[in-house]
């Protein structure tokens, strides 16, 4: 489904739509052709007692999975500001006495600015090895321990900087994972047919009216289709139309260039 996810919004709307209307229109013309004369008074009788069935199992599918996705959405903002919180720790633990902190607050900077860049959506946020990234946080590492190993820095100091360092890569551990995460392919399966039965059900009872009539089905295909859409667009916060927002990070970063960090009272 990544390929589906990735698509931006207007081609994700223009495509669901297309294709709930198609469904509506071939269902209507379907069930003229290949249900016998004899047979069609019985299209309504069947078709009808089955639209509120259908109606409340997609209604039930599309609000529990559309509400999940926006609680994952926000779920992934905030992971976000806790990885921003925690690289803002760790630029003041570094501004502690006798620590020196123009090389953490160096690695610091190139680390957030290569994860905005090379780490922020496709395939590298939801796999979490680009080379790049992987080289900045190693040297960021590298830097804090060497400096928390310092005996004359104490040991408060030193805590406060290993601490600090610990939550920075946990969190962004924690964002890797979440980006990984994908809708299970057969929940969506499930509620794409759904959908699909619903629009067929609906062009099935007004296969016998005419096409201004027909026009009525246009609402419930239009329905599904946007609310299809929507799920595709909500479901990829790292690769989708709907990129998580990485402002939080980018405050910290304009912070580490203006000094912020080692300004005095």
């Amino acid at each position: 489904m990544n390929w589906l996810t990735s698509l931006p919004a207007v081609v994700l709307i223009v495509g669901w739509l297309f294709l709930a209307l198609l469904v509506a229109a071939l269902a209507r013309i379907g069930v003229r052709a290949l249900v016998p004369a004899g047979e069609q008074d019985r299209v309504p009788q069947i078709a009808t007692p089955l639209m509120p069935t259908l109606g409340a199992a997609f209604a039930i599918f599309a609000a529990l999975t559309l509400a999940s996705e926006a609680s994952y959405l926000r779920a992934a903002e905030v992971l976000v500001s806790d990885e921003a919180a925690a690289a803002s720790r760790l630029g003041w633990a570094a501004t502690s006495p006798r620590v020196q902190s123009e090389p953490i607050h160096a690695a610091l900077l190139d680390y957030l600015h290569t994860a905005r860049v090379r780490e922020w959506k496709g395939a590298a946020a939801a796999s979490g090895d680009d080379p790049a990234t992987a080289r900045a946080i190693a040297r960021l590492e590298r830097n804090v321990r060497t400096e928390a190993a310092r005996p004359e820095l104490g040991t408060p100091a030193s805590t406060e900087l290993l601490v600090s360092l610990d939550s920075v890569t946990s969190s962004r551990r924690a964002r890797v994972a979440a980006a990984s995460r994908d809708v299970p392919d057969l929940y969506v399966v499930t509620l794409v047919v759904s959908g699909l039965a619903l629009i067929v059900n609906s062009g099935a009872l007004v296969f016998r009216s005419s096409l201004r009539t027909s026009l009525l089905v246009v609402g419930v295909a239009s329905v599904v289709g946007l609310s299809l859409a929507l799920l595709f667009a909500l479901s990829a916060p790292w690769s989708g139309p709907f990129i998580v927002s990485g402002h939080p990070l980018d405050g910290v970063i304009g912070d580490l260039k203006s000094g912020f960090f080692g300004r005095g009272p």
